[in-house]
């Protein structure tokens, strides 16, 4: 049955004879008609609001709960890293598990973990056990991420994905835009335990829609289970492996520790040689590897992940850096911070339900690279804050890098994907976004190493009470590199050029 603006007449495989099972897409489509994508989108996009929110909001409680635990700030970023290097991790078993399970029990899967493991958080009163709660949370939140842009891509034309894109991008950015600002007063009012239960109520919503909109079927519509294909357990070991030698590398390079340092990253880089020849072999082999590399034959693709990969570092850096520079540079409490940022983030909202409309009619590396500037250019523009500055520059700041936000992120994803086979799209989300969380956990132990290293360096230190202009000196620097790696996603951006656009059958 073809309903118009679904394309699901030509799934990636014939379909299976229990395709119209109760709970299936073909019956779900003719259940509730042309509404069933729309209701589907709004569902995932719940989802992404719980996973989003819990990727940000404890960004704000972390001075707080470096203060009670009697932590450094070398350990204390972990909070962010480690839920970083999970999300980074399971994204790649995204592919794999909606063709194993379905598209229902494995977005309901993430979302009961993500709950469990938000309210364990809030209620744990030792550090290693928080960390264990965010590393379960990530993990939920990774496999969540690239969900969205497969739906957008396959269950909506050329012609309906801008618009498709403009209201997903629009919804799911107003929780983690209004997020901070609640948090603030959350973390003033109770403490940054609060701040793992503000996913609850999302992960409801949204389980409790996906009984109902979420089809059974894997991508395709075909049956979930089919074939009962195996995990790459080799890639995902490797991957997990390369990632944490990376990021431990990295904080054990600041310690001192060379030797180790040294030792780790040699580690990472021969795991991530080891998991190209793993992925070829399992490819050549007929197996399912749990990064197509074929992907990136095509040349858009191949330019958004490099985009990908350095804006993330940007991102995720400065989303964990202004909130610490914020109250540790600025002495702002946690509710002034979130107070400033709202601003911000509603103006994030609005500029990606403009620039979501024109996703699918104007050049990506356009939007891309106009984003890429904005938001270096408000990186740079940090280092004119002082003691003395207004409040109302910090919020123009950071309304400027929203504004370069929101034109990155409507565009890129499918904009580096449109040009790739629907065969290849579950397989070009889960890379992409991969590679985007890789540089974010990167980021966030770059600016958190760069950051002591610099206060050692001005002969300060985030232990001490009172702030100084020594202290704001080493933020600046941070700030500086954060735009220069702006600048270098800038010259991958322009590489990117999209095929003609054409409507799917």
């Amino acid at each position: 049955m073809h309903l118009p603006g679904l394309r699901t007449q030509r799934p990636l495989t014939e379909p299976h004879p229990m395709s119209e099972e109760a709970g299936s897409l073909a019956e779900l489509q003719s259940r509730y008609g042309t509404r069933h994508r729309w209701l589907l989108l709004v569902t995932v996009m719940i989802g992404s609001m719980a996973a989003i929110i819990s990727s940000t909001i404890m960004n704000v409680g972390i001075p707080d709960m470096s203060l009670q635990f009697g932590i450094g700030q070398e350990r204390a970023q972990w909070v962010s890293s480690s839920f970083m290097v999970a999300m980074t991790v399971s994204m790649l078993t995204t592919p794999w598990l909606l063709v194993r399970f379905g598209y229902r029990r494995t977005f309901m899967g993430c979302m009961w973990l993500l709950m469990t493991a938000g309210m364990a958080g809030g209620v744990s009163t030792d550090y290693n056990l928080v960390l264990v709660a965010r590393v379960a949370e990530g993990l939920a939140a990774g496999v969540v991420q690239p969900i969205p842009a497969i739906i957008i891509l396959r269950a909506f034309d050329t012609s309906e994905q801008g618009r498709a894109n403009s209201f997903f991008g629009m919804g799911v950015v107003l929780a983690p835009a209004i997020g901070p600002s609640i948090g603030g007063l959350l973390v003033d009012w109770m403490g940054w335990r609060s701040l793992f239960f503000m996913v609850v109520p999302f992960c409801l919503g949204s389980m409790w829609m996906a009984l109902r909109y979420v089809p059974t079927t894997a991508p395709g519509g075909v049956s979930a289970n089919l074939g009962k294909p195996s995990l790459d357990v080799g890639g995902l070991t490797l991957a997990t492996l390369g990632t944490l030698c990376l990021l431990n590398g990295l904080v054990t390079l600041h310690g001192g520790q060379t030797g180790l340092a040294t030792g780790l990253i040699g580690v990472a880089l021969a795991c991530f040689v080891g998991f190209v020849a793993w992925q070829r072999y399992q490819a050549a082999q007929g197996g399912l590897p749990l990064m197509n590399l074929a992907l990136f034959s095509h040349r858009t693709f191949a330019m958004g992940t490099l985009v990908a990969f350095t804006y993330g570092i940007a991102l995720f850096g400065s989303t964990y850096l202004i909130p610490v520079y914020l109250q540790l540079g600025l002495g702002l409490s946690p509710s002034h911070v979130g107070t400033l940022m709202l601003p911000a983030g509603l103006v994030l909202a609005v500029t990606i339900a403009v620039v979501g409309r024109y996703s699918s009619t104007h050049p990506t590396h356009l939007l891309v690279s106009v984003g890429l500037t904005l938001l270096s250019l408000s990186f740079a523009l940090m280092c004119i804050v002082n003691l003395q500055t207004a409040l109302w520059v910090l919020v123009a700041l950071a309304i400027l890098g929203r504004i370069g936000l929101g034109f990155v992120l409507p565009s890129l994803n499918i904009g580096a994907m449109r040009s790739l086979d629907k065969q290849m799209i579950p397989q070009g989300a889960s890379a992409i976004n991969f590679l985007r969380m890789l540089g974010g956990a990167t980021g966030v132990s770059l600016c958190g190493i760069l950051l002591e290293w610099r206060l050692s360096a001005h002969g300060d230190s985030l232990t001490n009470v009172v702030t100084s202009p020594a202290r704001l000196a080493a933020f600046d620097e941070v700030f500086l590199m954060l735009a220069a790696t702006c600048s270098l996603a800038l010259l991958a951006a322009w590489q990117i050029r999209e095929a003609p656009h054409h409507t799917r059958a």
